[in-house]
């Protein structure tokens, strides 16, 4: 089983135990993030000590400005001795790349389509659907279809042989299996043939095959229908009734990408919040200034990038459950490390007045 399979089926647990696909995304989303909670705790305090190291760094740099290979050697020898790695918060981000292309692959695919593609959760009307997709109707009896999609079947079939019914035929190589005959005309029948090697069944039953029965997914419109394949020569052939597919704006999905933008940039902005808390004093106003703009123009810019691809409203769930959480996790962390810095500053207090009670004694 691959990694999608594996994700899907893990959805469809816990949606079996919560009632729905919808709190199953936010309950894996917060397994996710309570896994990766040690590493962004992690990343933020280095974060922090980045801030706070700056005017030293900044110092170092000028210092050796002109002798770029000692300046690097110097540089290195600063982060051993304070114990920072540069590189420290770049982690969670490589870790958190892969599991957002998981979740994108699965809620696309057409496994996750036909067992829960349709699910409603709160305002959203699907949880596969993108900002501008297909209003078509899976399983009405004909397919809304453009000139060059493409068509994916189920995981398995039902076959027929003879008087025998098998039930969950595998499909092997799914991606290959299935091929239109002939060119795409939407408003006229479309030909699809099914090669019978594509069962996984023995030869002798491949041979009494007379029909089967399978889904069929039109990967760009991500409508399914039930369709029935006779058996032709070597082949299973179907004939299907299409028309012109009639794409839409989802308002439920701009909404999505609108809280999105909104709790990504209240997490950038808490998080630079808290670095900058102690250190104002002798950051560097230019890089201050940078970090509030790109606080401000990188979510109206990933905002922009998901309006012109196509992203499921699933996965938008995940990324604002993920910022909410970010949202906690930084207003947490911030605190404790308040807390140590200021316990730490009364620590040197109380060895200056001991120190300068024993100067009074002599």
């Amino acid at each position: 089983m691959d990694f999608v399979s594996l994700t899907i089926h893990f959805l469809k647990i816990l949606a079996s135990y919560v009632g729905s696909y919808g709190v199953a995304i936010i309950i894996l989303t917060l397994i996710m993030r309570a896994a990766m909670w040690p590493l962004n705790v992690s990343q933020q305090r280095n974060m922090r000590a980045m801030q706070t190291l700056q005017p030293k760094l900044k110092a170092i740099q000028e210092r050796y400005k002109n002798n770029p290979q000692l300046m690097q050697q110097k540089m290195m020898e600063f982060y051993k001795e304070h114990k920072f790695n540069p590189m420290g918060g770049c982690l969670p981000l490589l870790i958190q790349m892969p599991i957002f292309i998981l979740l994108y692959t699965s809620l696309m695919s057409p496994q996750f389509i036909q067992v829960a593609g349709d699910s409603r959760f709160l305002f959203i009307n699907r949880l596969d659907t993108t900002l501008r997709a297909n209003i078509g109707v899976s399983n009405d009896g004909k397919l809304g279809v453009s000139k060059l999609d493409s068509f994916a079947p189920g995981k398995t079939a039902r076959v027929f042989i003879g008087d025998e019914v098998i039930e969950n035929v595998k499909i092997k190589d799914a991606k290959k299996a299935l091929e239109v005959q002939g060119e795409i005309i939407p408003g006229e029948n479309m030909d699809l043939k099914l090669s019978l090697d594509h069962l996984d069944l023995r030869f002798s039953q491949l041979e009494k095959i007379t029909k089967a029965e399978l889904s069929i997914t039109d990967l760009s419109t991500k409508e399914t229908e039930n369709i029935t394949f006779n058996r032709e020569g070597g082949l299973l052939a179907a004939s299907i009734p299409t028309v012109p597919a009639n794409r839409t704006w989802h308002w439920d999905v701009l909404a999505l990408i609108a809280i999105f933008g909104i709790t990504m940039w209240l997490s950038q902005k808490l998080m630079m919040s808290m670095n900058n808390k102690g250190v104002a004093a002798n950051a560097d106003p230019t890089q201050q200034a940078i970090q509030k703009s790109m606080g401000t123009f990188m979510p109206i810019m990933i905002m922009a990038t998901f309006i012109m691809i196509p992203i499921p409203a699933g996965v938008f769930i995940y990324l604002i459950v993920s910022n909410i959480v970010q949202v906690i996790q930084t207003v947490v962390v911030g605190k404790q490390i308040e807390k140590e810095e200021a316990m730490k500053k009364a620590a040197v207090s109380d060895i200056d007045l001991a120190n300068a009670k024993n100067v009074t004694k002599e």
